[in-house]
């Protein structure tokens, strides 16, 4: 009997598009032999749909056109399983339309990445792909991120954070605790989001106040990292849980190293398309121009590798993860710089590699969810005796019975 996977994707965040195309490539990786398929997208306004026809992407053309054709979802637990029901506004009556046996989550950023996804697999007892909440949360919060990894003794550069609030009531402040732990250049962050996105580099202090201002209407929460020199910047991924984690090839990022690489070149630079396992699958990020083994050397490879499998583990991380390095073109320190719980394109590219294909790595990362299932079902998370029973109240407090 087939496994149906329910693939989740869209959702409201600004990386939206970017995980049409990521799901997109999962969805054609997955072996149909072993899955069906279930494409399940979250519109921009956080409503769940359905339809088998989102398994190409060029529905999402017209994003209007896409929600018109689904129809509208709801997931109800019914004993052991998690089912998929359509919902009528106008009867309030619900139609069972499938079980899901293990969600399969590819969104990027807010509300899929950061945990909130999670969260409602968990209470629904599903069984799902990749990170659970804090894991998910870990990853997606750079300043949680950091404090983590410096505590476990993982490079990272030298950065300073605050909260809008904190900006906006003392800017000159902000400006010199800032200014007075970093030099210029710096660069500066939302917190918590992915893709490039909000990210801008700042040489002064005019630049500084820009640069905030512009990361902070996509996040309430900013940091700022010291910028490295002569950057090299390389990218490995990891896959695995707790128990046992494996490190891919790694990769450099082919770009002038003064310039960041944004949105605009990571998914629209245009790239021809690659081929994951034996099936073609459209760019994403992909299409990123770079040096597959980057030519950094054997040691510095087997540095990234154990640093890479050492962060996945600290941060409690969880299925397929890319994670981001800045290397000192002078002093050769690498610094880790970010982790992707949810990679785009999954980093297929890295496992293709590393001889796993695309389909093998979407098989990989459904038996690491079934497992991870498996284990909690170990775990005690609630007790049988209900506390009520001995328990009395009344107008001037309440009291347990002994």
């Amino acid at each position: 009997m087939k496994i149906n996977v329910g693939v989740v994707f869209g959702g409201e965040s600004v990386e939206h598009e970017i995980s049409i195309i990521s799901a997109s490539q999962v969805m054609k990786a997955l072996d149909e032999s072993k899955y069906n398929v279930l494409p399940i997208y979250i519109s921009k306004d956080r409503d769940f749909y359905y339809s088998d026809e989102y398994k190409e992407i060029d529905i999402f053309k017209n994003l209007k056109k896409a929600t018109d054709t689904g129809s509208k979802i709801i997931f109800k637990k019914e004993g052991a399983n998690v089912e998929m029901h359509t919902f009528n506004k106008k009867t309030f009556k619900d139609s069972k339309l499938n079980n899901i046996d293990i969600f399969f989550p590819v969104l990027h950023g807010t509300f899929g990445e950061d945990g909130a996804l999670q969260g409602m697999f968990e209470i629904l007892d599903a069984t799902f792909t990749g990170c659970d909440v804090k894991g998910a949360a870990n990853g997606q919060d750079k300043v949680f991120m950091k404090n983590i990894l410096r505590d476990n003794k993982i490079p990272v550069v030298d950065f300073v954070w605050f909260y809008a609030n904190e900006y906006y009531d003392n800017e000159e402040e902000i400006i010199s605790k800032v200014e007075s732990t970093l030099k210029y250049p710096v660069i500066v962050k939302p917190a918590s989001l992915g893709s490039s996105i909000g990210i801008s580099k700042a040489s002064n202090t005019e630049e500084l106040h820009d640069s905030i201002r512009e990361a902070l209407t996509y996040e309430n929460k900013v940091i700022i990292e010291q910028m490295v020199d002569n950057l090299i910047e390389v990218n490995c991924a990891v896959l695995g849980d707790y128990s046992s984690q494996i490190a891919s090839v790694i990769e450099q990022v082919n770009i002038d190293n003064e310039e960041l690489l944004d949105y605009q070149a990571k998914y629209q630079s245009g790239g021809s398309k690659k081929t994951g396992g034996s099936k073609s699958s459209s760019s994403g990020m992909a299409s990123t121009d770079r040096l597959i083994p980057a030519p950094i050397g054997d040691e510095k490879t087997l540095e990234v590798q154990e640093l890479s499998k050492q962060a996945f583990k600290v941060l409690g991380l969880a299925g397929d993860t890319r994670i981001d390095y800045l290397i000192d073109g002078n002093t050769k320190q690498v610094y880790l710089n970010e982790v992707n719980t949810i990679p785009g394109s999954l980093a297929f590219y890295l496992w293709d590699k590393s001889d796993i294909d695309f389909t093998q790595l979407c098989d990989k990362l459904i038996t690491l969810g079934i497992k991870r299932k498996r284990e909690r079902k170990l775990v005690t998370t609630s007790f049988d005796t209900n506390v009520l029973q001995n328990f009395s109240s009344g107008s001037k407090g309440s009291k347990m019975k002994k």
